[in-house]
């Protein structure tokens, strides 16, 4: 099964008063494991000036943005990555309707709503009354041991894609699967054992021991052999 993680930085928390996409960032899963498939371009928002706030969260500058792709170059790559593939984010109400916005701009094909897995209503349902943004997610999975400082859109589809695996138990049913591989292993090992032991089993007829004993008897008196069956 084919999955994309999707995380994009913009100008501003609204398209609908005009702020834009400037950083979009795709990671390809096949089932729920991130392969090294990525889509990521920067994008020029087109004279769109970034909100302070959007900059303290991402430190992404109207001057690095001037020479970038507009959205209207990369939009038709972007969706031929996805390929109409489930497209996982957090929060995907905010990431899914700039996207859709931008590209209903350009009239393209906007992402389908059936095909979208919000990760957060999945972290809201496990873990209710907590925090359950990104951050606070890979606290509690332990998925980075290192502080987050400025917010890029490729880091966070790598860690998202990390605690994916957690919301939908997938170490747990690893987990599992080593148990039951470590039981099969016991159960084979066991199992050469008692073959083992049947190999070793001999049945002796009357005659072969009668002839061993006189084998035995042939070693003298003081034998621990004839000693024993003296005793």
């Amino acid at each position: 099964m084919r999955e994309i993680v999707v995380d994009i930085e913009t100008t501003g928390l609204d398209p609908k008063k005009g702020d834009r996409i400037i950083e979009i960032a795709c990671l390809e899963l096949i089932n729920h494991i991130p392969t090294d498939q990525y889509f990521h371009t920067y994008v020029n928002p087109e004279e769109k000036e970034i909100a302070p706030g959007a900059f303290k969260v991402h430190g992404i500058s109207s001057n690095f943005l001037l020479d970038k792709p507009l959205f209207k170059d990369v939009a038709e790559d972007f969706l031929k990555f996805i390929n109409k593939s489930p497209v996982l984010a957090h929060n995907a109400s905010f990431d899914v309707g700039f996207l859709n916005h931008e590209l209903s701009l350009q009239n393209k094909e906007i992402i389908n709503e059936k095909i979208v897995v919000d990760t957060l209503k999945i972290a809201r349902k496990k873990h209710p009354g907590m925090p359950n943004n990104l951050d606070a997610l890979c606290k509690r999975y332990n998925v980075t041991e290192q502080k987050r400082g400025l917010h890029d859109a490729k880091s966070d589809c790598e860690l998202l894609a990390q605690v994916y695996i957690e919301l939908i138990g997938g170490r747990q049913r690893n987990f599992q699967l080593s148990e039951e591989n470590t039981s099969i292993e016991k159960t084979e090992s066991i199992t050469k054992t008692i073959n083992r032991e049947k190999r070793l089993s001999i049945n002796l007829t009357f005659e072969e021991i009668e002839e061993h004993n006189k084998y035995i008897r042939t070693f003298g008196s003081d034998s621990i052999w004839n000693i024993n069956k003296k005793n």
